[in-house]
């Protein structure tokens, strides 16, 4: 009797534990994000400190993101070689320590260096989702990932207030001296809080075989062969052109409003508008996770769906957001709200899709290369989507930033769609694949320990 009863006693153990580091990992992404995100919002203050322009303040931005891209190889390969919590750990510091060598640099050329130097930490992610697929069976990794992926419209929030709010009164060296602090107390609390997990302890088929990480090791090869699958390639080349909406809109949004375009909206609109979309682009992270799950237990192309779904709808509602005429206001507003909603609706569920096709101990190191190919479209559309307003003001075009944002998101989405309709068909057979291979290390090594147990 005594026997029966710890064993639900050790269950609720386990679950209580899981969600602690959910907890911790989310207040790790939300503060990470947060100082990632702030420096958008420091741009005049900084100028000013160093008496620089808008094309050194361009590089600035653009360093983090090539050294971010840069480094996702890296954590993606460590991540599957060693303990993910401890590096995790270690990202933390280094979030930290740049973000205060930032905080002190006294010339140009050295905050340059400081900054993009913070794109170290900014490509650790995939060892994060990885870990916490480990600790979440798969019929819940999409409502997961969604919520930890809320975290960077929320960051951006609260960097931008503080950076407006806080940095105008103790200076945005001292906010950075208050973020890079908090991300060696995240890193001690990862270092000592979190534990690691056996790469695929949740997947069903492996549930009986012990020392699954001395069993399964990382190899390069394996990694080839998941790039060689048709799911994986359509993901692949989805993540390339999905980031040029996001980066559109993200670059070039808030100046749209403020364009004679869309009724030069001031300050006070810009965020009156601004701040519930993005709450609403929060919502629908985990929106679409959960979505993305529910279908999931129903067909293994449920997520896919969902993610059909959301490109195709935010393509078809910012047509409309951004065709609504400027004297209706109220409308462009509902609708821009009901976009935002969509827009993520592909994110929390792509990144379940890897993990649906992948096995335990390469996951890692392919959700790096997929996020590294994703930061070239992400730096690559910014800079067409400049070259092309350019051409149109040129070409006497009505509506230049308009009709830009409109041809760049609508397109990219449609490719999407496409690309997730064959994602649809072939999905199945590369999840029956990935779990016919984990239900054979199951037989093989299963019985192997039973019988050994046994014996």
């Amino acid at each position: 009797m005594e026997q029966v009863e710890a064993i639900p006693k050790e269950a609720r153990k386990r679950l209580n534990y899981r969600w602690l580091v959910f907890g911790i990992f989310l207040l790790f992404m939300l503060l990470h994000q947060s100082d990632r995100l702030l420096i958008g919002s420091l741009e005049i203050p900084v100028e000013k400190t160093f008496n620089i322009g808008v094309k050194e303040w361009g590089w600035i931005n653009t360093g983090a993101l090539i050294v971010g891209a840069l480094f996702y190889p890296f954590w993606g390969w460590a991540s599957d070689k060693w303990s993910r919590s401890k590096l995790l750990a270690l990202a933390s510091f280094i979030w930290g320590a740049t973000t205060w060598f930032g905080a002190i640099a006294p010339t140009y050329p050295l905050f340059l260096a400081a900054r993009s130097s913070t794109g170290i930490d900014d490509s650790s992610y995939p060892g994060l989702y990885s870990l916490m697929g480990d600790y979440f069976e798969p019929k819940k990794r999409g409502l997961v990932y969604g919520l930890l992926q809320t975290t960077q419209p929320i960051g951006y929030i609260i960097g931008m207030a503080l950076a407006l709010f806080l940095g105008g009164v103790i200076g945005w060296r001292a906010v950075f001296y208050i973020t890079g602090s908090l991300g060696v107390v995240m890193a001690a609390v990862i270092f000592w809080g979190v534990k690691d997990a056996p790469r695929g302890r949740m997947e069903p088929e492996l549930e009986k075989v012990e020392n699954l990480e001395a069993k399964y090791k990382f190899n390069w090869k394996a990694v080839g062969q998941i790039f060689k699958s048709p799911t994986m390639v359509m993901i692949v080349l989805q993540g390339f052109f999905g980031v040029f909406p996001w980066n559109v809109i993200t670059y070039f949004f808030i100046g749209y409003l403020q364009s004679a375009e869309r009724g030069n909206y001031d300050s006070g609109q810009v965020m009156m508008t601004m701040v519930p979309a993005v709450l609403a682009l929060a919502a629908g992270y985990p929106l679409g996770g959960w979505l993305g799950d529910k279908l999931f237990k129903k067909t293994k192309r449920g997520r896919v769906i969902i993610s059909t779904i959301g490109v195709i709808a935010g393509a078809v509602f910012l047509y409309f957001t951004l065709m609504t005429p400027i004297n209706q206001p109220a409308l462009f507003f509902v609708l821009l709200l009901i976009t935002a909603i969509f827009i993520p609706f592909a994110s929390p569920n792509v990144l379940s899709t890897i993990y649906d096709i992948t096995v335990p101990e390469i996951r890692s190191t392919t959700n790096a290369v997929e996020s590294f190919i994703e930061s070239i479209g992400a730096a690559t559309a910014p800079l067409i989507t400049g070259y092309i307003i350019a051409g149109l003001q040129d070409s006497g075009v009505d509506k230049p930033r308009t009709t830009a944002m409109l041809l760049i998101c609508v397109s990219a989405w449609l490719l999407c769609f496409f690309f997730f309709l064959f994602t649809i068909f072939r999905v199945p057979k590369d999840i029956d694949k990935m779990h016919a291979e984990l239900e054979r290390r199951g037989l093989k090594d299963g019985v192997t320990e039973t019988t050994r147990m046994v014996g």
